[in-house]
């Protein structure tokens, strides 16, 4: 197809644009989100070639991916924030949008905006879209107790499209009160599941999620917007030290999300009917060629926790809907905010999770920065930027959202295509019809270790956790050590837990497990002191005893 073909209302992208600062490094400002997010967007505007602002007053929507400070209720804003985040930013773009409009939480939001908004375009409902988000929470926790601290506050007028917070499934009371309450437990079962799948041992297994980061690394380092580019080995992003604590088996600190971060992005989007009118060079022009968006089952729902199907389905429909397969791909950003995020997809695409393929263009989650919700449109951004380089190839953006929760997917090419919808819908609701596994909220007798993780706190107290299934029963059953429990800490902490035959009482504060079946006071249910080892039960996979 020739540009000449396109239909007036297919949607392109034409502007990109980024932002970031870094604490005690010269030209830093203490920068607001909303002004690192402005920043962002007139790169954006002027990224187009044509005059920014013409571009700025033809903008008639904009998006705001949500900030951490308003992602749930009661999170504080030591320093102040809008009323009205998107009007905010338009304003200082010089755009005065008819349609304003704050996304949901979930790292998959700039990746859906986009996959949105082009519908939208395309339908004739919108002619230009300018998304963007931004985080300033480094300069947030760094100035939040200075005497000159600066005051982010503003009251914004304007009618906003609040979609919530959109937390509903992402979390629970029950997997709160047993320790599930943060990121990285919660990938951390995820990862200790796949590994017992695979069959491999910790330490394999470390080595391969060094292996797979390593490379991020690199690419972070070379990138002037990275909040950590830093250069490391394999090994070093993997042994636990001084400045690499674990936070949750398997996890060190240099394998997580980077949170301290000031960074923002943003992507203008628009139809080639006003590319044209504009004068935005044909050169600047990127189009979506797939894309698709859909969601997991709620964790404990889930039938395997080693696997994200619902994420590698939007993947492969999107890659199916360009046309292309993996192997097709110049450039892709998978979202790194844990290992399994980028490993699940590899899983299912094929893709090499030995570093011998790149799968960022940012430098991922953990050395390029986590920016909240935000990081994929610096994802996008980047893609876009090498697709201009290279005209012709194709690049996918991953956006992870939740606990492997919510997933977007888009491929990306300066090949012209005209406007395909997806099938995500119907996709969805075939997740949706997957059988959900029974769960017992208080569990009672024995039971087999389905995954687990050690949550390292401060003081050097560590928490174990574990999901199982009951012997009885079959049912699903989350459940926390308790304090002093070193037996059981000693189960989860060396070889494989996975598949050991543990027992889970339930309590007023939730069920809690052990090796032994003890009871608070350390005696068994039929009363006898356990000495010696874990006697075998019928629901131990591989035969195995007690490590």
């Amino acid at each position: 197809m020739t540009f000449p073909d396109l239909d007036p209302r297919t949607p392109v992208l034409v502007g990109v644009g980024q932002s970031s600062e870094r604490i005690g490094e010269p030209g830093y400002r203490r920068l607001s989100p909303v002004d690192l997010a402005a920043a962002a967007a007139r790169e954006a505007l002027a990224d187009t070639g044509a005059d920014p602002a013409a571009v700025a007053a033809a903008v008639d929507t904009v998006a705001g991916v949500r900030q951490f400070e308003i992602s749930a209720p009661g999170v504080p804003a030591p320093l102040g924030r809008s009323t009205n985040y998107p009007r905010s930013v338009a304003a200082r773009a010089g755009a005065a949008p008819r349609r304003a409009i704050l996304e949901v939480v979930g790292g998959q939001g700039p990746q859906h905006l986009v996959n949105e908004l082009a519908a939208t375009i395309a339908a004739g409902g919108a002619s230009a879209a300018l998304v963007f988000g931004a985080e300033a929470i480094s300069t947030v926790l760094h100035l939040a107790g200075a005497e000159d601290r600066p005051d982010f506050g503003e009251t914004v007028e304007g009618d906003l499209e609040d979609r919530g917070y959109g937390l509903k499934g992402l979390g629970s009371r029950h997997l709160a009160a047993h320790g599930l309450a943060d990121a990285p437990s919660q990938y951390a079962l995820f990862d200790n599941a796949r590994r017992a799948r695979l069959k491999q041992t910790r330490q394999e297994y470390a080595a391969g999620m060094g292996a797979l980061f390593a490379p991020f690394t690199t690419v972070a380092a070379a990138n002037p917007h990275a909040a950590a580019p830093v250069e490391r080995t394999a090994g070093e992003l993997v042994t636990p030290g001084e400045t690499n604590r674990l936070i949750a088996e398997p996890y060190t600190r240099y394998v997580v999300a980077r949170e301290k971060v000031n960074q923002g992005a943003a992507v203008l989007l628009m139809s080639v009917e006003q590319a044209r009118r504009l004068g935005v060079p044909r050169d600047r022009w990127v189009f979506l060629h797939g894309h698709a968006d859909l969601r997991e089952r709620d964790l404990l729902d889930r039938a395997d926790l080693s696997r994200g199907p619902a994420s590698v389905m939007a993947a492969r429909h999107a890659l199916e809907l360009a046309g292309i397969g993996a192997g097709d791909l110049a450039a892709i950003d998978l979202y790194s905010c844990f290992p399994i995020a980028v490993s699940n997809i590899c899983d299912g695409l094929g893709l090499p999770a030995d570093g011998s393929r790149e799968l960022t263009v940012t430098g991922g989650l953990p050395f390029f920065g986590g920016p909240g919700n935000n990081y994929s449109t610096h994802a996008i951004a980047e893609i876009v930027r090498r697709l201009r380089e290279r005209p012709g190839t194709y690049g996918l953006v991953g956006a992870n959202g939740g606990m492997l929760s919510k997933y977007s997917a888009g491929v990306y090419s300066t090949l012209p295509a005209p406007w395909r919808p997806d099938r995500s819908a119907d996709l969805q609701a075939e997740i949706d019809s997957w059988p959900a596994v029974e769960q017992a909220v208080r569990a009672d007798g024995w039971g087999t270790v389905e995954t687990y993780t050690v949550k390292h706190g401060t003081g050097g107290r560590r928490t174990g956790i574990v999901i199982g299934r009951l012997e009885a029963d079959g049912r699903r059953f989350v459940a926390m050590t308790a304090d002093g429990d070193d037996r059981t800490l000693g189960l989860l902490t060396t070889g494989e837990p996975v598949g050991q035959r543990v027992h889970v009482r339930s309590l007023d504060a939730g069920n809690r497990v052990t090796v032994d079946g003890a009871r608070e006071d350390g005696a068994r249910e039929d009363g006898a002191r356990v000495e010696g080892p874990l006697p075998p039960g019928p629901a131990v996979r591989r035969g195995e005893g007690p490590s």
